[in-house]
Formats: C-alpha cells, sequence, structure tokens
C-alpha cells in the first residue's frame, strides 16, 4: 500500500538553528499519526515542509507519492492543512468560508454546495451555516477550520495544534470530531500536539520529537510499557540531592530506568508498590530526607522525560551539561 508521507533525512536550518533535524519517517495511509513535543520542538516546521510551504536545507520527502519540490501542485492539490492561528474571515458566514475554499480549489457549483452540506453535518456546524464567524466560539471556528480543510476531499488532513487554547471540553469534542473524519472520510491525518493526553487519545502512532529529532515512535502502548512497570515519584527537600540519589539507586540496581528533574526523581520498575520500602530506606540510609512519594503506571510524559531528560511541559531548553545531570539510565532487567 502507498505511504501517504515519506521523508528521507529531512533537515531544516534557519540560519543557526536546526528546526529539523535528520528525520526519516514513513505515515502509513489512513493513519491517524501524532507528532508530538513541546513548543519549539520543530512540529510546526515539519508540517511546513511537508505542506510545501517552505523548502528543505537538505533531504527529500513525499506526501501521497508526490516530491514536495518538485511536485508542489500536486501535492497541494491532494492535502488539507489547519494552522496552529485561525484564517477565517470573520466578516463572512461559515457557508461563506467554505464556498471561498471551495472556488480556490476549482469545485464547481453543485459539488460545493454538497461539500458544504457534508462537512458541516461532520463537524456539528449545518445550523450554523449562515451565521457570521464572529459569532463563533473557539471551538466552533477550529471545527469550520477542519470542516474547510476537508472541502477538496483531501487525502492526508495536517493539523496543526487543532486545540490549543480552547477548555478541556471543547478539546475533547474536537478529538472526537477528528476521529470521526478519520474514520468516515477515510483520510489521512497527521496532527501536532503538546498535549500528552490529547496525543495518548487519538494517535494510532506518536513520533516524540524534541530539538527537531525525533528520539522515540510506536503505539503510545508500547512507548509506555517500554519504560518497563511502575513510575515511583519522589521528592526531595534539595535539589542538589537529585543527582546523588540517583547514583545510589543505580548502583544498588533499583529501576529499570530513572530520570531526575529538579526537586524530583522518577523511577521505572516492576513491582513498584512491593519496592518502595527499599527505595525509602536507600535514601534514608544517606540521610536525604523525601518529602513525598507516590506510584502510578507510566504516561507519555515519562517516556518524554526518559528520552530528553526534562518534562514536556518545562519552558527552559536546558543545556548539554545540564541535560547529562538531568538524566541517568541503567541497563535494562
Amino acid at each position: 500500500m502507498l505511504n501517504a508521507i515519506e521523508t528521507a533525512r529531512i533537515t531544516k536550518y534557519f540560519d543557526d538553528i536546526t528546526a529539523v533535524n535528520n528525520i526519516t519517517l514513513e505515515v502509513k495511509a489512513g493513519e491517524l499519526f501524532g507528532l508530538l513535543g513541546p513548543n519549539g520542538a520543530g512540529k510546526t516546521t515539519l508540517i511546513n515542509l511537508l505542506s510545501t510551504m517552505t523548502a528543505a536545507s537538505k533531504g527529500s520527502a513525499a506526501v501521497w507519492g508526490y516530491d514536495v519540490v518538485k511536485q508542489a501542485s500536486a501535492v497541494r492539490r491532494n492535502i488539507g492543512v489547519v494552522f496552529q492561528d485561525t484564517t477565517l474571515d470573520d466578516r463572512l458566514t461559515g457557508r461563506e468560508n467554505l464556498d471561498l475554499h471551495g472556488r480556490f480549489y476549482g469545485l464547481d457549483s453543485k459539488t460545493r454546495k454538497s461539500r458544504i452540506k457534508e462537512v458541516l453535518l461532520l463537524v456539528g456546524l449545518y445550523d450554523r451555516a449562515d451565521a457570521i464567524v464572529k459569532t463563533y466560539s473557539g471551538g466552533m471556528m477550529r471545527r469550520l477550520e477542519i470542516a474547510r480543510g476537508l472541502m477538496h476531499h483531501p487525502r492526508v488532513l495536517f493539523l496543526d495544534e487543532p486545540t490549543l487554547g480552547l477548555d478541556p471540553q471543547t478539546r475533547r469534542h474536537i478529538w472526537e470530531y477528528i476521529k470521526t473524519l478519520n474514520r468516515k472520510e477515510g483520510v489521512t491525518i497527521v496532527l501536532t500536539t503538546h498535549y500528552m493526553e490529547e496525543a495518548d487519545n487519538l494517535c494510532r502512532r506518536i513520533a516524540i520529537i524534541d530539538c527537531g529529532k525525533i528520539v522515540a515512535l510506536n503505539t503510545p502502548q508500547i512507548l509506555k510499557n517500554m519504560l518497563g512497570g511502575d513510575v515511583i515519584t519522589l521528592e526531595v527537600e534539595n535539589p542538589e540531592d537529585t543527582g546523588n540519589l540517583c547514583k545510589i539507586y543505580e548502583s544498588n540496581e533499583i529501576p529499570s530506568t530513572i530520570s531526575c528533574n529538579d526537586k524530583r526523581i522518577f523511577i521505572t520498575l516492576k513491582d513498584g508498590e512491593r519496592r518502595i520500602p527499599r527505595v525509602l530506606a536507600l535514601a534514608s540510609d544517606v540521610r536525604i530526607p523525601i518529602q513525598s512519594v507516590s506510584l502510578r503506571k507510566p504516561t507519555l510524559d515519562d517516556v518524554f522525560l526518559y528520552h530528553t531528560g526534562r518534562a514536556i511541559r518545562d519552558e527552559k531548553e536546558p543545556g548539554m551539561a545540564e541535560r547529562v545531570g538531568y538524566r541517568l539510565r541503567s541497563r535494562r532487567k
């Protein structure tokens, strides 16, 4: 089967910044695929490369079999894009926005009329079709933008942070619309997000991106299972104790994986509940007070922390020296 997207060592430089770094990727036709990473990780730049918005510095990419540079027009005919920031004309109605988009893609009047009804019903906006867009809520605007991206029957739909800035209830409604259009329209969807729950809930596979590189790629469950069991989270009183305590746990062969971040230590291991007393005893032996302890199953946040040395919500990008101090890994059991 034809892959919807293929890239080969694609790279994008902006002066001395490498926004996308040597990414090789395949997305299957009909797949709902996620690009997960913090702001500035390179997700949007990769979408821009695939949608012909910008040219790669090195490497190549194809969308639905068409080269994004040599066959850019064919790529554009086969894709839809929903950008982070709204690009709707808020002085027009929802119907008029969709009609204008259909005209840009050369759809005749009969096809436009039929398709407008189809996509508005799909995103639950048919009863607001003739309302001025400036009267729409943020969630309604997002749904209209998704409908617009579907107007010309694209084979691949790019959704760049589709629920950014929306409240949790509206975000979940958008998730349901995305699942529905993937199923009913059969369209391949690539979405970028920094919301762990969104990626976990929606995507068949996820590529975790950090500093322009893919650091992990698989299904959400396999990514979490790779960490090897339960996650024990310890909070210490002094940040300088975290690195020392991590080394003690490693030397005593406690964890499958271990990561340190400021005052917190994350230990992933099997049978976590049974092994908590040993973890606490080792800290007590070296007189490092533990402020709190918790036990849970791994999340995608733990996966990101394991591969990058920091939580996805951390705003500051640590330097190389900080990274070395932040992350320790032991051999898998």
